[in-house]
């Protein structure tokens, strides 16, 4: 910093300046520092931004928070992808001085010998002002000045001009004695890093032929899982998450559920990586040529579908690298290669990479995989636990990627330790898995959203209420209502979610003591019946295709910085809202944590973060039902898990004429009410049945 004033605690600022903030195009990026100056003159605050062309652009005048503190406030909105550089700066604003000391003194009955000099020094400072204000601007101040100086006039008249120019000299302001805070920088990626809904499937699942005593079992390929690609569009997705589709190793390869020993149908795990048909850079022969993997992400685009790759730095132990770079594993006491561990799970198929012996040659090796793969028009990577290698790594790999194509993203699959978590996203990880999943009460989900926004300046949560690792223990036994209420909090709570396939056909048998699917797709072709699902109502496909709507329709619902929570006096329930004050669109969202029973709540909302006054009466209108109630600041709901375990409320003020809904009623719904397609099958009209019986409806 150079020059006379303080400028301190500047945001967003990551690591003290160590590592970019993040934003995305078009993003309202919240500013802030603290400034003061010493006396009583006026201080002002901007901010001077330069875009990744180098080109600065208009500068933004800051405006103060809080009386007392000192925080100046404002935002800018990229509008490039790229690296954008920003600067406080504090200055020395003699208009508002002199505002502050003329309007003081009129107040006080002070006369035109009192205020010779301020008279003085208004014509010095608009004088400067004409220097800075627009040439249709220049008239008045002209004008303001000769007000100053005509003598024939009475002491008001003489100032009122003058004064009239607050709002011009806010935005065009004679600033002194400036002050020039340091740079901080700003990586900001396309929108899609932020706002983004994924689905999971396994191509070798899609089209699969099981073996039967005739014949063996038989994979699908990139061409049998096109037909899938229809499916996962008319849900609302819009990046499809492939896991690995490279050669598979044989060596130690894992049987069913993860056994020890395959058979000789057994597929293995694709996290297995490598064989003699190659490694990270190889395509898996059962799944077709890669004239075919490039047909269908391009079939996929047709779609409105990304494709996303896993990056998965692992080897098969007949891995090419394995014998071509033994140095790049770890070697045991006995001589062995050292296999993947977390105790007590045991990955005998799985080698491990040791950066430290050749870290150059390592590095050179994965840059070349990845870029290969952006050759091939692969633009997001979910990279496979990224907390187990190191940090520096990633910060280099992940720069040196951008340097090519600043449009690649990568999502950190890493359920470790927050500190970490964090850590990954700060050193460049565009996306993050969250502890999403086992946050299952309303307060515990309240208190991690609100951490998770505090981290927007560098780290972007995506949701996932399952994968193909993880089966909570509230989808093994909450019912198709947790099902809906899990979706609900994962789409509606962050900009980012994703689902592993299987969860709209409610698939939640678990390996016994585990949150592990039985049966699990990693080990063995999985093909379903989706079609057949759709049609006998037990797929909650159209409730998907509901939230993914809603999601696309209203802009409050792609940013993260905007996520409000409003209190409910029962603990059971969650609402929240987002708003965009741009387009003035704000949803509001009232969800139950109970798949059981019906749930009354009474809400206290805080109007202003709806974008509200807080005496405001409101329409509310149901996107899952297409019901419209008046609320206000506090209403009642009634949630039912078997009808309706969520209100997705978009808000607007009745028009002119409209006839308003009557009276504060709650929210609450008919069995005739709810459109079949959302219902996720018959709702029960008796009491709530048994467990075993829970997966009918």
């Amino acid at each position: 910093m150079s020059g006379r004033f303080p400028i301190e605690d500047v945001s967003p600022v990551v690591a003290c300046g160590r590592y970019p903030a993040k934003a995305v195009v078009g993003e309202m990026v919240p500013v802030s520092a603290r400034a003061y100056r010493e006396g009583h003159d006026a201080l002002g605050c901007n901010v001077v931004w330069l875009g990744p062309d180098g080109v600065a652009r208009p500068f933004i005048r800051m405006r103060p928070g809080e009386p007392g503190q000192d925080r100046w406030h404002a935002t800018i909105r990229p509008d490039a992808v790229g690296e954008w550089v920003f600067t406080v700066e504090a200055f020395g604003d003699p208009y508002l001085t002199w505002q502050n000391a003329v309007t003081k003194k009129l107040a006080a009955g002070q006369g035109v010998e009192d205020l010779a000099n301020d008279l003085a020094e208004g014509v010095r400072v608009l004088t400067e002002a004409l220097e800075l204000v627009p040439a249709a601007d220049v008239a008045r101040v002209r004008a303001a000045v000769a007000a100053l100086r005509d003598t024939g006039r009475a002491l008001p008249a003489r100032v009122a001009p003058a004064l009239e120019l607050a709002g011009l000299l806010w935005a065009y302001p004679v600033r002194e004695l400036v002050t020039t805070g340091e740079e901080h920088r700003l990586w900001v990626d396309r929108p899609r890093a932020l706002f983004s809904a994924w689905y999971e499937f396994f191509p070798r699942s899609e089209g699969a032929i099981p073996a039967t005593v005739d014949a063996p079992a038989q994979s699908g390929t990139f061409v049998t899982a096109m037909d899938r690609l229809p499916g996962v569009a008319a849900m609302g997705f819009d990046v499809l998450y492939l896991p690995p589709i490279h050669p598979i190793g044989r060596v130690n390869r894992k049987g069913r559920n993860n056994s020890l020993t395959a058979g000789p149908d057994d597929v293995g795990s694709p996290w297995a990586i490598g064989a003699a048909e190659g490694g990270h850079d190889a395509i898996h022969p059962d799944l077709g040529t890669p004239e075919d993997f490039r047909d269908f992400v391009a079939a996929a685009a047709e779609q409105g579908l990304e494709v996303a790759m896993d990056l998965a730095l692992q080897c098969a132990p007949d891995h090419p690298w394995v014998t071509e770079h033994p140095e790049w594993f770890t070697t045991r006491a006995d001589g062995s290669i050292a296999y993947a561990e977390n105790p007590p799970k045991k990955y005998q198929d799985i080698y491990p990479l040791n950066f430290d012996n050749d870290p150059e040659g390592i590095r050179a090796e994965v840059l070349r995989v990845v870029l290969h793969w952006v050759g091939e028009g692969i633009r997001i990577f979910r990279v496979d636990n990224p907390h187990t290698k190191p940090f520096d790594f990633w910060h280099w790999l992940i720069a040196e990627v951008k340097k090519v194509d600043p449009d690649v993203l990568f999502l950190a699959e890493a359920f470790t330790r927050p500190a970490i978590m964090h850590g990954l996203g700060k050193i460049g990880f565009t996306q993050s898995y969250t502890y999403f999943t086992w946050r299952t009460s309303a307060t515990e989900m309240r208190e991690y959203c609100e951490e998770l926004v505090a981290a927007a300046d560098y780290m972007r949560p995506n949701f996932w209420p399952n994968t193909p690792d993880i089966l909570h223990s509230s989808l093994q036994h909450g019912g198709p209502p947790m099902f809906k209420i899990r979706a609900v909090l994962a789409a509606l709570l962050s900009p980012s979610w994703g689902m592993y396939a299987g969860y709209e056909l409610f698939e939640h048998v678990a390996r016994p003591g585990a949150e592990e699917y039985l049966d699990n797709e990693k080990y063995e072709l999985r093909p379903r019946d989706w079609a057949g699902a759709q049609q006998q109502g037990r797929s909650l496909a159209p409730f998907i295709a509901t939230l993914n709507r809603v999601r696309r329709d209203n802009p409050a619902l792609h940013r993260l910085r905007n996520l409000r929570f409003h209190d409910i006096d029962n603990p059971a329930l969650l609402c929240w809202s987002k708003h965009d004050p741009d387009t003035g669109n704000t949803v509001l969202v009232v969800c139950s944590f109970d798949s059981r029973s019906v749930q009354w709540g009474n809400t206290t909302l805080d109007m202003p973060a709806l974008g509200l006054d807080w005496h405001d009466r409101f329409t509310v209108h149901d996107e899952l039902t297409g019901a419209n109630y008046e609320w206000g600041q506090r209403n009642a709901v009634r949630l039912d898990p078997y009808l309706q375990p969520a209100h997705v409320f978009t808000l607007r003020r009745p028009t002119a004429g409209e006839p308003t809904p009557a009276g504060n009623a709650p929210a609450e719904l008919t069995v005739t009410d709810v459109p079949a397609d959302l219902s996720g099958g018959t709702a029960p009209t008796a009491p709530a049945p048994k467990d075993e019986d829970r997966w009918t409806s």
